[in-house]
């Protein structure tokens, strides 16, 4: 990983007499699924003989074998699967986030064969246009007597994209930027998406027609469903335009959305416009999806270390979603309990649970969901001795800043107070990384080069 223990560092931790445990826990929740590591345990090769989830490819029966991806993993995946495709990998084509490849020294380089894109994220750019378009031709190439192998994961929405007829790019970033303003989740985005992208919703499954397909997917998505990864590009779509309109009403953005996709949508909810692959379609049943890495597989491996550095473990759900702020009461809440009660777990112990909670935005400041749960539990927090509670992007990158999360003490209301600031002032502006930022307490990891939702954690140390 690109990442060690250190990277952990924050004033908190360095100070706190059990950092080092803590950062021993975080660092396993990521070393878990680090991605390169998630497709060697998940694709295997002897000789001519491909495994892959129970399945097997007999690479001499294959004029060609491709690589194409999307996401923040693109990198260290494909390094990885051209490892063990060796001699056979014909070529193929990879989007990554901007400064991605850059950042990712480890592993070895790209083989020449295969094209690697950067493009802009979560807003998509021409880049990821262009680069998609040449993906899709190169799939269209594709016969019954090749094999696609696609390395899917979390950014991958909005690093491959290819608009619909008649649909802008600048349409496009206009209503993703909406969607996220009014703190839609990702399943709803995504919906949306599907209906206004030619590769989403099974769209890179039919450019790869007759070819047979393996998926190997880094799920980014509370639940892992497959069809929401990334807008499901090799996955038949249950989703309808009229599920997108409805989105779009629910959120009360009709008068707010571009002409042009509102065209789109109610064309295809009436049924002038073919809806997307479905359950069922003939098309799917060359395509085998596997998920090789999740924010369940990070969770028990932080479980599993915390129990081995002597602390009583427990996984809450890796479903935790709504708003951010009041995710962090909640957990200011459970950490006034252990501290009064020892309940439900006694000292020393670790409270983990995963997921993707939202924010939606009242004011101008700058800040993650993550740094926002954590802003959101200092209240509750107050003067909870030896509690710790860590928030954490896996991927490293929270919302629009440097920063992966937050570190919060009993201690921290009172040095903030200190310094002349409430948290509620940066509730309400949603500005939470500059009160974490200035109490010295954001964890800045890096890239990470992998994505399976957030973590949250909650140690509780003897007095």
């Amino acid at each position: 990983m690109l990442i060690s223990r250190e990277s952990f560092n924050t004033h908190t931790l360095e100070k706190h007499p059990h950092g080092e445990v803590v950062k021993r826990v975080l660092f396993a929740a990521l070393r878990a699924v680090d991605p390169a590591t998630a497709v060697a345990r998940f694709l295997e090769r002897e000789g001519d003989l491909l495994f892959a989830g129970g399945r097997s490819y007999d690479l001499s029966h294959y004029r060609r074998v491709f690589i194409v991806g999307a996401g923040k993993a693109a990198v260290p995946m494909t390094k990885a699967a051209a490892r063990i495709l060796g001699d056979r990998l014909s070529g193929g084509l990879i989007i990554t986030k901007e400064g991605f490849l850059r950042e990712n020294t480890l592993g070895g380089a790209i083989p020449e064969r295969i094209q690697v894109a950067e493009a802009s994220h979560p807003l998509p750019d021409e880049r990821g246009v262009n680069a998609t378009r040449r993906m899709l031709a190169l799939l269209n190439r594709a016969g019954e007597n090749d094999l696609v192998l696609a390395l899917i994961s979390g950014g991958g929405s909005a690093l491959m994209t290819a608009p619909a007829e008649g649909i802008s790019l600048a349409d496009l970033q206009t209503l993703t930027n909406l969607l996220l303003a009014c703190g839609a989740s990702i399943e709803e985005i995504n919906t949306l998406r599907k209906h206004l992208d030619e590769v989403k919703g099974g769209g890179l499954a039919r450019a790869a027609g007759k070819a047979d397909l393996l998926a190997l997917i880094l799920s980014d998505v509370v639940g892992d469903p497959l069809d929401v990864i990334a807008s499901g590009p090799t996955v038949a779509d249950p989703t309808t335009f009229a599920d997108a309109l409805a989105i779009l009403q629910r959120y009360d953005l009709i008068d707010q959305t571009p002409s042009s996709i509102l065209q789109r949508l109610r064309s295809g909810a009436e049924s002038h416009i073919p809806e997307t692959p479905k359950p069922g379609d003939a098309l799917f049943r060359q395509v085998h999806n596997l998920i090789i890495a999740s924010n369940r597989h990070a969770a028990q491996a932080a479980l599993e270390e915390a129990e081995e550095c002597g602390l009583r473990a427990l996984l809450l759900s890796t479903y935790l979603q709504g708003e951010a702020r009041q995710l962090g009461q909640f957990l200011g809440a459970i950490a006034r309990q252990i501290h009064a009660t020892r309940q439900p777990l006694q000292p020393p112990a670790c409270l983990i649970a995963g997921g993707e909670t939202t924010v939606t935005l009242h004011g101008d400041g700058l800040g993650g969901r993550n740094q926002e749960v954590a802003l959101g539990a200092v209240r509750g927090m107050e003067s909870a001795h030896n509690l710790l509670l860590v928030t954490l992007a896996t991927d490293g990158d929270d919302g629009p800043t440097d920063a992966a999360g937050a570190v919060v003490s009993g201690e921290t209301l009172k040095r903030a107070l200190a310094l002349g600031m409430k948290p509620e002032d940066f509730l309400e502006r949603n500005d939470s990384y500059h009160f974490f930022h200035a109490l010295g307490d954001l964890i800045r990891t890096g890239p990470t080069q992998t994505n399976v939702n957030d973590l949250v954690f909650l140690f509780a140390f003897l007095e």
